[in-house]
């Protein structure tokens, strides 16, 4: 929880960047892609010790508070990108939630919420892309989204890492363990050409996981700090190409030293500014 707030005191510091406090999602929201009941579970602080054990921390209203403000931040950043090229929210990525419980430090699917959100709210038409490059497989959005052609989920991770059980996404690319540089950049630049071909997005919602470095305790792959600022070139540069506003969030990083997970959180909001200026 840490990194949240020296990336924000990083953040605060850059010039031509706006911060705004988060705004909750409403019930309404959630619905869009939760279940009523998963929902009140929630709110009433029902959820059986199981269940709280399985998203990774116990109930409180604080917990249900924060869950609304991070998915409420990536709905949010998109509403901005939508007018402004490239918005982020400093939290988020928080994939694992499932349509009827959470998962893997998640409560609410923040990326599926802002993607139905905008549908629903701002272009009933809008064709939205979930580039998910957190090293774990972003399960709870694959299943959530799986029936719905006018969302394209993209996930690029680490075959052998959480979760063990695998969903189906639009695009699955899983990687074995110890990847390096060349081969991860690779098999992005494949993932997004395959993304172009396939579905043509208005959109995109960028989970800009920093898990996939070297240093992290948790990733198992190996790639670079510039390795990770090129995959956030590839992204950002493919959005710019074809004028497909995005809105990212930070999603994962566990690194053995706290501050090279903020600093590669910091770089790929670095990366997303100079990209940002360049939006017609």
């Amino acid at each position: 929880m840490e990194k949240y707030g020296k990336l924000r005191d990083l953040v605060s510091q850059l010039a031509g960047v706006y911060l705004k406090d988060a705004p909750a999602v409403t019930d309404t929201q959630i619905l869009y892609a939760h279940d009523a009941s998963y929902l009140i579970q929630v709110l009433q602080g029902s959820l059986s010790p199981q269940e709280q054990q399985e998203i990774g921390f116990p109930w409180s209203t604080q917990m249900v508070e924060r869950s609304r403000r991070s998915a409420g931040a990536t709905l949010a950043a998109a509403k901005i990108a939508l007018q402004e090229g490239v918005a982020v929210n400093l939290a988020g990525g928080t994939h694992h939630a499932y349509r009827n419980k959470g998962s893997g430090f998640c409560v609410f699917n923040d990326s599926a919420i802002a993607a139905r959100a905008l549908q629903k709210e701002i272009h009933p038409k809008l064709k939205v892309a979930i580039v998910d490059l957190d090293v774990h497989q972003g399960n709870g959005t694959a299943s959530i989204l799986k029936n719905d052609p006018s969302i394209f989920t993209l996930s690029i991770h680490g075959e052998n890492n959480f979760p063990f059980t695998k969903e189906v996404s639009d695009l699955d690319i899983g990687l074995p363990d110890g990847t390096g540089d060349e081969s991860y950049l690779e098999a992005l630049h494949q993932g997004l050409e395959k993304l172009g071909e396939r579905f043509k997005p208005d959109f995109i919602i960028y989970l800009a996981g920093a898990d996939p470095h070297e240093g992290d305790r948790l990733g198992k792959l190996s790639i670079t700090k510039d390795g990770m600022r090129q995959r956030d070139v590839c992204v950002f540069q493919f959005g710019l190409d074809h004028q497909i506003p995005i809105a990212f969030s930070m999603a994962g990083g566990y690194g053995k030293e706290i501050q090279s997970t903020v600093d590669i959180h910091f770089q790929t909001i670095q990366t997303a500014l100079q990209y940002q200026k360049r939006y017609a």
